[in-house]
């Protein structure tokens, strides 16, 4: 069991090719990829199947096609809904492409479906990733010179001040003591004030905070990372839905499974077939 990685440090030292590239390849339903933000830009493209990726406090079904851009500072996950979710996952950090556009903070639309030419982009990418033939990181970048431009001019939603970008990544830093303790407790009653208190803060303030930068409520939270821990024991096939649910926390068995339900659209039992 691993536990849910908050803050991630993105080391990449390859300069002549200072991305981040691999394909998920998920077959099983659930979370393939748990809440976790970082200062680089991350690219999903769905080459297969369907899932929910959630980022900018929203949720987007995505399906074959689907582009899903991850600001930087963006707290994100994955789930993949079908047994089948391939997944190509490009990581970069703007500066090292352009310091002159990294400069202005800009945001990119989170969510992009059916545009043909990205497609195109994206599927040279992967078969000069694929073939590796001599050159290939300089053709490669220079196709990622490309899919930046393209986005830039067709998908910027808004750009950050200086202040806002950095007051963004301050209330992430803040909270990843809260993040890690939930992390690390949830199989016991945490409390809002509990939490609170961790950074100094009023319940009214600290909701507030909370609901601003992770894009819901503190409980909320804790029920989706027990349910992402629930998901995992379940696949394991070693303790009874029941022993499950009372191991991450629920002390509700009805109130588990409806949850449960709600957040991965099928029943616990499903995950044992």
């Amino acid at each position: 069991m691993h536990d849910l990685s908050l803050y991630e440090t993105k080391i990449i030292n390859d300069e002549e090719f200072p991305v981040q590239m691999f394909m998920n390849q998920i077959r099983t339903p659930g979370n393939y990829c748990p809440a976790h933000w970082h200062q680089h830009i991350e690219l999903h493209y769905v080459f297969k199947g369907k899932g929910v990726i959630s980022c900018n406090q929203k949720n987007y079904t995505v399906e074959q096609g689907s582009l899903v851009i991850i600001n930087s500072n963006e707290l994100h996950e994955g789930i993949s809904i079908t047994d089948e979710f391939d997944a190509l996952v490009i990581i970069f950090e703007m500066k090292a492409f352009s310091k002159e556009i990294a400069s202005f903070n800009v945001i990119f639309q989170s969510l992009v479906q059916g545009d043909k030419k990205i497609e195109e982009k994206i599927l040279s990418i992967y078969q000069e990733e694929i073939e590796k033939g001599f050159g290939y990181k300089v053709a490669m970048k220079g196709m990622i010179y490309e899919l930046i431009t393209y986005l830039l001019r067709n998908y910027v939603v808004e750009s950050l001040t200086i202040k806002e970008n950095n007051m963004r990544r301050k209330n992430l830093t803040r909270l990843n003591t809260v993040l890690q303790y939930i992390s690390t407790n949830y199989k016991e009653q945490i409390t809002i004030k509990q939490l609170a208190e961790l950074i100094h803060l009023s319940e009214y303030r600290f909701c507030h905070l909370f609901k601003e930068s992770i894009g819901q409520s503190p409980l909320n939270y804790i029920n989706e990372v027990r349910l992402t821990k629930a998901h995992r024991l379940l696949e394991q096939k070693e303790l009874s839905v029941t022993e499950v649910a009372e191991y991450v926390g629920f002390t509700d068995y009805n109130n588990f499974g409806r949850l449960f339900r709600k957040y991965y659209s099928y029943a616990p039992s499903r995950v044992w077939k």
